[in-house]
């Protein structure tokens, strides 16, 4: 199936992580992988997850709010704890905390009344089944080591060299296949998010059934690239890449430096660097996933809603620079990330710093029509100097006045007189 366009034109999803690693403030399922938090006292967690002012519809208006266009809630980490009623396990938030209710279908709900699309994270990972650590990775002796004593003294991953146990792995990934049917089933997902896949190969986690599962039940599912051969779009995580990947693409990023709540950090990127982190990610033809954690109660802290909320604003007054736009001019025509309209006629450039004197655009051969600055509609002059033969001279935008300025960044619309049409050669000899 051809890529959903809803999917490259949404620019901004939200990202929850929620799950009992919010009770105590603990990295998410990884505290007790790595040693830093017994086991027992990780699971103890079950009995503090309330969820007692979970509001999905409250969730849903403020993704609204944030200018995002889906959101993607933890269905279930890799500590197996489902956060709805599933009927494959017992560990779950309906029968084991005191939540004791479904904590999904209100979330998709609640996406579906704002005209967000919905995403659900799964992890092919279970670090809690008893049967999940009954065959080892092919590859596993030549990773660094990630436990206390080395992967093999990890007893929540991997079987023991020599004692793998092909039917008790059978009988995982039946009960992953079963737990994946009732998301689709029962919430039809527009977007399944999966992840965990490094413990495996494509394989032995039998990527190619799972997949047809999926889409035979809707076909216009969309899977991120941890479904390997699989998925419809890449996933980098925690940085902007220099170059973009290969197709659709979305950088997964947290506000702080947490997926999940936790307690201790404060460490809360600011709105410019939000909107720096998004306008970069958009000029490259990438999505952002910008990561919430909210409280075990259900409650995204105050620090992550202002942020959203000041995202948000700021995308309102420049929304024709970022919905029905594709990536902007390569690197090295203009000092920051720029987006272009789907009939590639107007460019929109983002300007992170106050202009002193000019805005310069390299390698445009198109002559300009007109350029305003958006949010004011403020006109601006520009001219051109330079340019021999084939290699255009430097168009420059005269700086705008202060009052045009925007808080965090200023995007300026230039208008051409056709299709974008730059130069990239190295000029004459």
């Amino acid at each position: 199936m051809p890529m959903q366009p809803w999917f490259t034109d949404a620019k901004l999803g939200i990202f929850i992580h929620w799950g009992i690693y919010a009770v105590e403030g603990v990295p998410e399922s990884w505290s007790f992988y790595w040693g830093e938090v017994p086991h027992e006292r990780y699971m103890r967690q079950l009995d503090g997850f309330t969820a007692s002012r979970y509001d999905p519809r409250a969730w849903a208006e403020l993704f609204a709010r944030a200018g995002a266009r889906y959101a993607v809630l933890t269905a279930r980490h890799h500590d197996g704890v489902a956060l709805w009623d599933t009927a494959h396990g017992d560990l779950n938030a309906v029968r084991r905390t005191p939540a004791g209710r479904d904590l999904i279908a209100g979330y998709v709900e609640a996406l579906r009344e704002q005209d967000l699309k919905v995403g659900l994270y799964y992890s092919h990972s279970d670090w809690n089944h008893p049967d999940y650590a009954s065959v080892r990775h092919p590859g596993i002796d030549e990773w660094p080591d990630t436990y206390p004593g080395g992967n093999d003294a990890n007893p929540y991953s991997h079987a023991e060299a020599g004692k793998e146990d092909p039917a008790a792995w059978a009988r995982f990934l039946a009960y992953r296949d079963a737990q994946v049917g009732e998301l689709v089933q029962r919430f039809r997902p527009d977007l399944l998010w999966f992840d965990g896949e490094w413990e495996r190969t494509e394989e032995q986690w039998r990527i190619g059934e799972l997949a047809e599962l999926i889409l035979a039940e809707n076909p216009k599912t969309v899977l991120n690239a941890r479904m390997l051969s699989h998925g419809d779009y890449s996933t980098p995580e925690q940085g902007v890449p220099l170059q973009a990947p290969d197709g659709p693409w979305e950088l997964c990023l947290t506000i702080n430096d947490s997926w999940g709540f936790q307690h201790q950090d404060h460490h809360h990127k600011s709105v410019r660097q939000l909107v720096r982190y998004f306008a970069e990610t958009i000029g490259m033809g990438g999505n952002l996933l910008l990561d919430v954690g909210p409280r075990e109660d259900g409650t995204i802290p105050a620090e992550q809603v202002e942020r959203l909320e000041a995202l948000g604003a700021w995308i309102g007054r420049h929304s024709e620079a970022v919905y029905g736009t594709v990536a902007g001019l390569p690197a090295g025509h203009h000092y920051g990330p720029s987006t272009l309209s789907a009939d590639r006629r107007t460019l929109y450039l983002v300007c992170f710093d106050v202009p002193r004197e000019a805005v310069s655009v390299r390698g445009l051969r198109n002559r300009v029509r007109r350029v305003t600055v958006l949010g004011t509609g403020t006109e601006l002059g520009h001219h051109v100097t330079g340019g021999l033969d084939a290699v255009p001279g430097v168009t420059w935008i005269d700086a705008p006045a202060e009052a045009d300025l925007d808080a965090y960044a200023t995007v300026l619309a230039v208008e051409l007189d056709g299709e974008l049409d730059v130069y990239r050669g190295t000029g004459r000899d």
